[in-house]
């Protein structure tokens, strides 16, 4: 007898605690690059990609044969105890990737929020200071330190407090929502003057987009003068770019486009095709600032996710998924600016960086009138025409596209017709 999404839903909530929601009640039984099948057999196009992990698809082969050949290995010893050839040359691979000329070193954990923690663990023993600066709208993660950076409070923060002390936020650029560049640089001036002195701030950590937040661009002057800025005082710039790494927006990190070198930068995500891992790479002194021991952690660094994270460069070199990212970003860019043109009172803004793609919702096209209910709308329909969604933004008012850079046209095509029908039947209620 077919088990249900109905039933496998009841299941779940007499069992999960309930704060670990989910977004729709579909329970998946397979998926294949850009599609997925739920447990009645019905198909999806994922347009969200489980928030930018499989950016080479669900289940590409190559991944999938690289993880079965270390599990038939074996699956750990932990990388502190006794290490292992993969990991090495991941290591080798992403320092040489992280851009600029700095030479580099790598620390493997399991997750993003590790990793932005072990930044700030990294930073402050580097600088000995004790400051961290983040920006308004930025997430990165939801364990307590990387919470109290996070700058969003519902639902992330709320009731979850206290947060580590000697942390500020200045608001991130936003020119639709009337936040300059030139204002943001502004408040981290004031943020000097007013709450902590520049010689005690360890960090600087920003988003080159903001993912959570909205899509948000920091723009290659925006990051540059921030590296200035952090020069100046000798501060260190960490960029976060878990959701923006591994071809996402058109280059393997999005800072390439800035031609800002980061102190330390976070990977995550989209790092090892599904299986937990992330990294934080920067440069080699900053790195050894920490003492022997004091960095790591038991899962971090999994042979069976290192093998799997080898095969997703392989994937992202030989199918050239930075390109596809561009050409698929430009698909989406031409199909929702369409509908801006027929939609101008309901669609404020089409924010587009390769395949990372953003449309902002708004009432009587008013930046200051955030229209949540219909993208509440477009979530809630979307299972019914077939696809899969995702929303965020610092108003809770954007559609967010993340999808696979494997995703072939016919999909792509397809995909952009549905949304197009949804979004006419959502807009019409």
């Amino acid at each position: 007898m077919m088990t249900t999404n109905a039933e496998l839903q009841q299941r779940k909530l007499a069992v999960f605690a309930r704060g670990q929601g989910n977004v729709y009640p579909v329970y998946v039984e397979r998926a294949r690059n850009a599609e997925v099948w739920d447990v009645e057999g019905k198909r999806y196009i994922d347009l969200g990609t489980g928030i930018a992990v499989c950016n080479t698809g669900h289940a590409h082969p190559t991944v999938v044969a690289a993880a079965q050949q270390q599990l038939e290995a074996f699956s750990h010893t932990c990388v502190m105890v006794n290490p292992y050839e993969v990991a090495v040359e991941l290591a080798e691979r992403l320092t040489r990737l992280a851009p600029g000329p700095s030479a580099k070193k790598a620390l493997f954990v399991s997750t993003g929020a590790e990793a932005v923690e072990n930044c700030v663990k990294i930073a402050r023993a580097a600088t000995g200071r004790r400051g961290v600066i983040a920006f308004t709208g930025g997430f990165h993660g939801r364990t307590n330190l990387a919470m109290g950076l996070t700058g969003k409070v519902a639902p992330y923060k709320a009731t979850f407090g206290p947060f580590p002390a000697d942390i500020y936020h200045a608001p991130f650029p936003m020119s639709s929502h009337g936040v300059s560049e030139q204002t943001s640089l502004s408040c981290l001036q004031h943020i000097f003057k007013a709450s902590i002195a520049a010689a005690d701030v360890a960090a600087i950590i920003v988003e080159p987009i903001q993912g959570e937040g909205g899509f948000y661009a920091a723009s290659p002057a925006f990051l540059q003068a921030l590296r200035k800025l952090c020069d100046e005082h000798g501060i260190l710039l960490i960029l976060d770019e878990i959701q923006t790494g591994f071809g996402r927006t058109g280059r393997m990190f999005c800072a390439e486009y800035s031609g800002v070198e980061a102190d330390l930068m976070t990977m995550a995500k989209g790092i090892a095709g599904g299986l937990p891992l992330a990294a934080v790479v920067g440069r080699s002194e900053i790195m050894d600032a920490a003492h022997v021991g004091g960095l790591g952690g038991t899962y971090g660094g999994s042979p069976v996710a290192c093998a799997a994270a080898l095969a997703v460069l392989d994937v992202i070199e030989d199918e050239q998924l930075i390109e596809r990212a561009v050409a698929i970003g430009a698909e989406f860019s031409r199909a929702l600016g369409a509908l801006r043109t027929e939609f101008p009172e309901l669609i404020l803004e089409v924010r587009q960086v390769g395949a990372m793609i953003a449309l902002e919702l708004v009432h009587d096209g008013d930046a200051r009138r955030p229209n949540t209910e219909l993208v509440q709308r477009l979530i809630q329909l979307a299972p019914e025409h077939g696809l899969i969604l995702l929303s965020c933004g610092y108003y809770g008012n954007v559609i967010r596209f993340l999808p696979a850079l494997t995703m072939d046209d016919a999909v792509l095509g397809e995909a952009l017709e549905t949304f197009d029908v949804l979004f006419r039947r959502a807009a019409s209620y």
